[in-house]
């Protein structure tokens, strides 16, 4: 029986365990880490499988810190991104020191995916409605033509730090909620009036219930031949000397929705959005947890 699985991009967790691995930081009353609260939520909203994509070099920590508990409460998978993973006739060039990006991770993941899939990051906290929602999308009847894509759209002034200017891909959307574009807007501060983008023109105020992308992505099983397609055409154009070049999911949407091969509904939800962007965000982020737990919203602990 195919299951529905949740996707977690962790291959950029730190081979050193402990103070400074901001996805290993505990959050919860009862020392809780972000993941666990995302595997929480997901199970609740109908997800019976989790597929960790993590590093070869990391997998027996990540396994006794992270995945060893996880798989007593839900069916594990593991997948392992690797820069050296690569299609026939391509290899590493000069001077990279990464992997491939988001696009690489989920690929990697394809024989320990069998059904419809959500793809989320370690070190972001989603909400319980994302989940929800998704987990609604993915196993109801699909379209006719076209592959089906779901994207949960974030309000943004649920998604900014206190600390410093993020980087978020605001969505245009059209009548009936199908994504048209996404505009990457750099340095996006909290303002007396909602929202800015520091610009080299000064300050640009943007609409704070604008809903923007926080790569929480719910996908078919037929992507991942997207991706596996799509893979050897990104490298074969990496420029000569480019030894940043990406595989991004967005880029990889994107790409679909202009070829007319897809159509991405982006599904609003809004639950507030946390993560460790800057040292300084860890106090608050503790704070939202403790808040959570005090209005019922969890329990404490999260598990026994």
């Amino acid at each position: 029986m195919k299951k529905t699985a949740l996707v977690i991009l962790a291959a950029g967790i730190g081979s050193r365990f402990g103070t400074g691995i901001k996805q290993l930081e505990p959050v919860g009353p009862s020392g809780e880490l972000i993941i666990d609260y995302s595997i929480h939520d997901a199970l609740e909203a109908g997800f019976d499988k989790v597929v960790f994509i993590i590093r070869k070099s990391i997998d027996a920590d990540f396994r006794a810190i992270i995945g060893d508990r996880i798989s007593k409460i839900c069916d594990v998978a593991y997948a392992y991104q690797e820069m050296e993973d690569l299609p026939e006739g391509f290899t590493v060039p000069e001077g990279r020191k990464k992997p491939w990006g988001t696009g690489q991770a989920v690929l990697s993941a394809k024989d320990v995916i069998d059904g419809p899939f959500c793809v989320i990051n370690a070190d972001d906290y989603y909400g319980k409605e994302g989940f929800k929602k998704l987990y609604k999308a993915l196993t109801e009847d699909k379209e006719e033509d076209g592959e089906d894509i779901f994207m949960a759209g974030f309000v943004l002034k649920n998604t900014l730090s206190d600390n410093g200017g993020v980087t978020r891909g605001i969505c245009h959307t059209d009548e009936e909620g199908r994504l048209v574009g996404i505009s990457e807007t750099k340095n996006i501060i909290r303002t007396e009036e909602g929202a800015a983008a520091m610009t080299d023109d000064g300050l640009v105020d943007l609409d704070p219930e604008s809903l923007v992308s926080m790569n929480m992505w719910g996908f078919s099983e037929e992507f991942l031949a997207d991706l596996e397609k799509g893979f050897p055409e990104f490298l074969a154009n990496v420029p000569a000397g480019n030894v940043t070049a990406e595989y991004l999911l967005p880029t990889i949407v994107d790409g679909l929705l202009k070829e007319g091969r897809a159509s991405v509904s982006v599904l609003k939800t809004d639950d507030k959005w946390f993560g460790v962007t800057y040292q300084e965000d860890k106090a608050a982020v503790r704070e939202e947890f403790a808040r959570l737990v005090k209005n019922g919203v969890y329990p404490s602990p999260l598990t026994e």
